[in-house]
């Protein structure tokens, strides 16, 4: 029988790590949406042994149990053992790409490691949203798409980058501009170059960045994944800081070193909550005492689970006069999950509306939402009534507005 046939295969000993407790299965969504072990951690992680060893072979059950995964890691919280589930779960979808090749898997991984890093091409597709924005033809779309289309912020005409080189006491940050936040989410790009300046960095966007890979490596296409990684490395190589304010993205940064042997990178790289938050802290940014009202929390898992960052959003949220609102005490996953909307869309749908249910709950109007994907599941899942933001957006919003 065929085992593992690629470099990337889960390793014996991230898979002998699970001892089988089940104490991840509550934390799983998709084993809370079906109750089958088959679509929790331990059953995925059992699979991936049975084909190591040879036992069964890596068909199309197995490709389904991987595939459903939403790779929130969520289970990485709460392991006793350490599993790095994440890791594992990669190279098993790499192993499935290699052995059961199809061709919309290799027009995925094509799109992913070439397509969504080309800036002329995601320009091109900034501006074909923009215009059917403009003429609301996203009702005309399926409606698979117009979930992502209703969730997206109305797309404004394209500001270049700052090029801000402010003599920074505090050091040289390198900015991950990302493959979608300039051009759908600059907003925020805007407030943390700003933000970070103000406290004293040097703020760089190196021009030969690129994506930084994550879809890709989550998807099982590896060595495209390695290939956006490797240029990165290049391209952030002397900075004290690279920061990214993407949860996705920062999350990815700092597992390149799984990727490329002695990454500098994965060590220097922060998420841009944790970096501001530490400034707040510092007394590099300062709290303001203006009440502003309460905002629900909504933890992204790959900033939650993957790179345990909790306090670092609600700090900030407090330090701007916000009163953070808690929705749900284990971060379940909103079901965006990159494109994993696209590919499960009922899957996806249904975690959306039990995430957009404890917001209701709250009574919160105003969602603070550190990662691009929640951002658009949540907005698209609670309508115009809500706002959506990134905490640095309103932290930068507080600043500029203070009150008497």
């Amino acid at each position: 029988m065929t085992a593992w046939v690629t470099e990337f295969r889960p390793t014996r000993a991230e898979l002998s790590a699970c001892v089988q407790c089940g104490l991840c299965l509550p934390h799983c969504p998709t084993f809370r949406l079906t109750g089958l072990e088959t679509a929790s951690p331990r059953g995925r992680l059992a699979a991936m042994s049975a084909v190591a060893a040879g036992v069964v072979e890596l068909d199309a059950d197995f490709e389904e149990a991987m595939s459903f995964c939403l790779n929130c890691r969520a289970c990485e919280a709460v392991c006793p053992s350490l599993v790095p589930y994440g890791r594992a779960m990669e190279g098993a979808r790499a192993e499935v790409a290699a052995q059961r090749p199809r061709l919309g898997r290799r027009v995925r991984h094509f799109a992913l490691g070439s397509l969504l890093p080309s800036r002329r091409l995601m320009a091109l597709v900034t501006f074909l949203i923009s215009l059917t924005q403009r003429l609301r033809f996203q009702r005309l779309l399926p409606a698979r798409l117009r979930s992502g289309f209703d969730g997206l912020r109305p797309i404004k005409p394209a500001r270049p980058a700052s090029g801000m080189r402010v003599a920074g006491t505090l050091g040289r940050v390198g900015f991950l501009r990302g493959c979608v936040m300039d051009s759908w989410f600059g907003e925020v790009n805007r407030a943390a170059e700003e933000l970070l300046t103000r406290a004293g960095y040097e703020v760089i966007s190196p021009p030969n960045q690129t994506c930084c890979g994550a879809l890709a490596a989550h998807d099982g296409a590896m060595p495209e994944a390695i290939r956006l990684a490797r240029k990165n490395v290049e391209a952030f190589r002397d900075f004290d800081l690279v920061v990214a304010t993407a949860a996705g993205c920062s999350a990815h940064l700092r597992d390149y070193d799984h990727f490329i042997d002695g990454a500098k990178l994965a060590g220097d790289a922060r998420d841009v909550t944790e970096v501001v938050a530490g400034l707040i802290e510092a007394g590099h940014l300062p709290r303001l005492d203006r009440p502003r009202g309460d905002v629900a929390v909504q933890d992204p898992c790959h900033l939650r689970h993957a790179q345990r960052i909790m306090a670092a959003p609600r700090a900030i949220l407090t330090a701007a006069g916000y009163t953070p609102v808690e929705i749900d005490p284990d971060g379940l996953c909103c079901g965006a999950a990159g494109i994993y909307s696209l590919l499960r869309p009922e899957a996806s749908t249904e975690l959306g509306h039990r995430k957009a249910d404890q917001v209701r709950a709250s009574g919160s109007n105003l969602v603070a939402s550190a990662n691009p994907g929640c951002e658009l599941q949540l907005r698209f899942q609670l309508g115009p009534t809500y706002r959506i933001a990134h905490p640095i957006e309103l932290y930068l919003e507080a600043l500029s507005d203070p009150g008497p």
